[in-house]
């Protein structure tokens, strides 16, 4: 029987060369989050129990359609690379993979389709 320490494993692997590339992206988009999320917060607010035309009106204003949009992205940007991690960390082989591909498509599909539905109400 061959016992194989841990450090006898990864010696010679390397390392993958985005660690600090991805650390810095989640740190950016958290601190974009700290201060877009009460931003979206007090602007879509007061919109609360307001008739549709209100509501179609106040978020056809540029402010408010810029910030909900800004919080979309960096929130979808953030939970990609968030959920890649967790998957890279608990899933692996072909299904890692898969998942990393479909989270990352839900991604950008969720991001597509609220930018759509803010630059229908905006324009």
């Amino acid at each position: 029987m061959d016992y194989v320490t841990d450090r006898k494993r990864a010696e010679g692997l390397g390392s993958a060369k985005s660690g600090t590339a991805h650390h810095w992206s989640m740190t950016v988009t958290s601190w974009a989050l700290i201060v877009l999320v009460p931003l979206f917060v007090f602007t879509f607010g007061p919109m609360l129990g307001k008739s549709h035309e209100a509501v179609l009106a106040y978020f056809a204003r540029p402010f408010p359609a810029i910030v909900a949009a800004l919080t979309l992205l960096v929130g979808m940007h953030h939970f990609r690379k968030g959920a890649q991690t967790a998957v890279e960390d608990y899933v692996h082989g072909g299904t890692g993979r898969f998942t990393i591909i479909a989270v990352t498509c839900v991604a950008y599909a969720l991001a597509a389709a609220g930018l759509f539905a803010i630059a229908k109400i905006a324009l």
